[in-house]
This record gives structure tokens, sequence and C-alpha cells, in this order.
């Protein structure tokens, strides 16, 4: 087992600036574990709006994630290994949202599903469906904004896995539905995973397109990002703590998947 180190010395002027860059991360974090109320923590986390809103989460997160594993996946092996004119295009479109600012994804949002939007408008008319400021919405802004983080992570998968398998399935007379099923998709497993929680732990954290796009609403459109937001208005104590949790669970939730499926290059050599 061999592992990559720097030649000599490393300089100082390096770990100099790399300890400010860890600063820049780690500072707002320690000022949040200071300022978070521990006495009360327990109290405000198991409140019935903190729980509404945590299991509105937890729900439209995991609901968004499996809708990004049905289409996100075949859209990856659609990029990764088809040639279509405009692809670059297409790539970038499908991935744009990853750095549109939220509230411009919002209004992008209501401008399709809205009730005056291309596709809202005509839902309203011909069925009588509002999506905006309803659950479904909440779900449609948190796939919107993650699903971009599966997309890229299995095209990457399905790039670089070894196709001396694919090409042999095919020899053989396999179909190119049962090569994706039984050769493409355990080859991408761990991609594939790690994609998902990424989706998930992004869906989990949206506010700026679901507040945008969906509004306000307890118990309906509320999530628990939502909820901390408002808390800074009237108590300061319980944002912090609402905060903290999603600190957590996104810390966890990163240590896990990097642990499981990105070792380092020490560990994989």
């Amino acid at each position: 087992m061999t592992s990559r180190r720097a030649n000599g010395r490393t300089p100082i002027v390096i770990v100099v600036l790399g300890a400010v860059a860890c600063l820049v991360f780690a500072l707002p974090l320690v000022a949040l574990l200071v300022r978070v109320p521990w006495r009360s923590v327990g109290s405000i986390l198991t409140s019935a709006a903190a729980l509404e809103a945590l299991w509105l989460s937890i729900v439209t997160s995991v609901v968004t994630t499996l809708l990004a594993l049905g289409i996100g996946v075949p859209l990856a092996w659609l990029l990764a290994r088809t040639h279509f004119f405009g692809k670059t295009f297409v790539r970038a479109v499908c991935t744009l949202s990853m750095v549109l600012p939220p509230v411009v994804a919002g209004v992008a949002l209501l401008a399709t599903y809205g009730r005056r939007g291309i596709i809202g408008s005509p839902l309203e008319a011909v069925f009588g469906l509002r999506l905006p400021f309803t659950m479904p919405a909440v779900v449609i802004a948190q796939l919107f904004v993650a699903m971009p983080f599966l997309v890229l992570t299995v095209e990457s998968a399905f790039n670089s896995a070894d196709q001396t398998v694919e090409d042999a399935a095919r020899t053989l007379g396999a179909s190119a539905l049962y090569t994706f099923v039984h050769v493409n998709l355990p080859q991408a497993r761990s991609s594939i995973i790690a994609g998902a929680v990424l989706t998930w732990a992004r869906a989990l954290g949206e506010f700026g397109a679901t507040i945008t796009f969906a509004g306000n609403f307890p118990g309906t459109t509320r999530t628990l990002p939502i909820a901390t937001y408002l808390s800074l208005e009237s108590d300061l104590g319980e944002a912090l703590a609402m905060s903290m949790m999603l600190v957590v669970v996104s810390l966890t939730v990163l240590i896990a998947m990097r642990a499981r499926f990105l070792p380092t290059l020490g560990e994989s050599r």
C-alpha cells in the first residue's frame, strides 16, 4: 500500500494559506456550535413545529431522490454513451440549476408551473391542477436543483466504466436495455448510491427555490430550512438549534459517503 506525499518539506506559505482556507469553512460552524442554546435544544427540536417541518423535509427529499434515480440515471447514460447534435448544450442545461441563484430557479419554476405558466396554465384549465404552493411543488423545486448532482456523478461513472463486459454482452445477443440493467447499472452502483446521497442531502437543505415556488405553509410546504429561516425573526435560539440539526445530518452523510464510496487515494491503492 502506497500513498503520495509532497517531496521534501511543505512550504510554510502553503501551510498558512491552507490553514486560512480551513478557517473559512470551520469558523462559522464553530460559531454555530458555541451559540446553540444546548440546555433547550431538546425541547426546541421536539416541538410540534420542528418535528412537522423535519418530517416534511424527510418525506419530500426521499421522494425527490427516488424520482431523480428514476429519470436521472437514464439521462446520465444518454449523456455518457450516446452522441447527438447539441449534447454539450443539453448537458449544460441539465446541470445549470446547480449554479443558478435559488430565487431565479424559483421564478423559472413559477413561469413553468404557475397559474399562468406554460405548463401550469393548461394543467389548471384541463385538469384543474394547481402545483404552486403545494407539497408536489416542494418536490419539483428540490428535483430541479438537486438532480444535477446525481446526473454528473453517474455520468462520470458511465464514462469511466470498462466497456469490455458491455461489448461482450452485446456480442452474445443481449439487447441494449438488458445490457443497461444487468451490466451498466451494476458497474455504476457505487456512483449511483453516492449521487443519490448527494441529491438527498441537497434536497433536504433546499430553501430558495422552494420558498419562491412552493411558499411557506405549515404542514404542507414549510420544510426545516424554511422553518429555520423564519425562526430568525422570532427566536434566534430556535434557529440556531435547527441549523445545528441540519449541519449534523449533512456532515454525517458526507463523512459516511466519503468513507464508503470516496476512499482516499492512500486507502484505494
